[in-house]
């Protein structure tokens, strides 16, 4: 069982309390708006706080010294969600913290002051809507900052070089591999002798930055207009 401080009250900070607290772990939650305060109050009790979370005296009355297992910061104010998981990290040394991104613009801010992993709506909405879309070359699904990889999906297109290829003949990056490939809805996990063809979604994992040389490889060269 882990403590964890949840900060930030409003639907989605009280789904994840729930959730939590059904897997029988501890949690208190933090709420700075005094009606979301009193609605989880009603159905938390002693688990729900009141009080502005980036105030220190306000962290240590929900046990953050102690110190927490994991902060999950999920308000809807971007700045205070960094500078809640900084105090955490830096000032209370808890080991791990989870943010909430409301803007995408912002997500280069938590990166570079080391808030990581973060979660962002905006961006798992749009590459639910990217896989969704009849064509698509190239959606990035899961960003795994501390291990410093993505997940992506790829569709291989008609015309580029691993169509009809086995994966052992690919020359991919050294810092990709194929994970899987979905063909006419089956899947199947992607080794030496797995066969691409034109139109396979292909889950690929890879370190930031190997995208370009992945695309060249699966998706094609783009054709230039005139």
């Amino acid at each position: 069982m882990s403590f964890i401080l949840v900060v930030g009250g409003g639907q989605v900070g009280k789904n994840v309390t729930r959730t939590l607290l059904e897997l029988g772990h501890e949690v208190v939650v933090l709420e700075q708006r005094r009606d979301r305060y009193l609605l989880l109050d009603e159905e938390f009790g002693h688990r729900a706080r009141y009080g502005d979370a980036t105030e220190l005296a306000v962290l240590e009355s929900a046990g953050i010294s102690r110190p927490a297992d994991i902060v999950v910061a999920v308000t809807g104010d971007d700045e205070d969600n960094i500078v809640i998981c900084q105090l955490a990290k830096e000032r209370y040394d808890v080991a791990k913290v989870v943010a909430r991104v409301n803007d995408p613009r912002n997500q280069e801010h938590f990166e570079l002051l080391g808030v990581a992993p973060t979660v962002s709506a905006t961006e798992m909405v749009m590459a639910l809507v990217q896989h969704e879309m009849p064509q698509h070359e190239l959606v990035h699904l899961v960003n795994l900052s501390r291990e410093n990889l993505e997940i992506v999906e790829v569709e291989v297109g008609k015309d580029c070089v691993a169509a009809g290829k086995r994966v052992e003949q690919l020359r991919l990056p050294e810092t990709a591999r194929l994970i899987s490939v979905m063909r006419d809805g089956n899947a199947e996990i992607a080794v030496g002798s797995t066969e691409l063809r034109p139109g396979d979604q292909v889950l690929a994992i890879l370190e930031p930055g190997g995208e370009a040389e992945l695309r060249r490889l699966l998706v094609g060269e783009k054709k230039k207009k005139g």
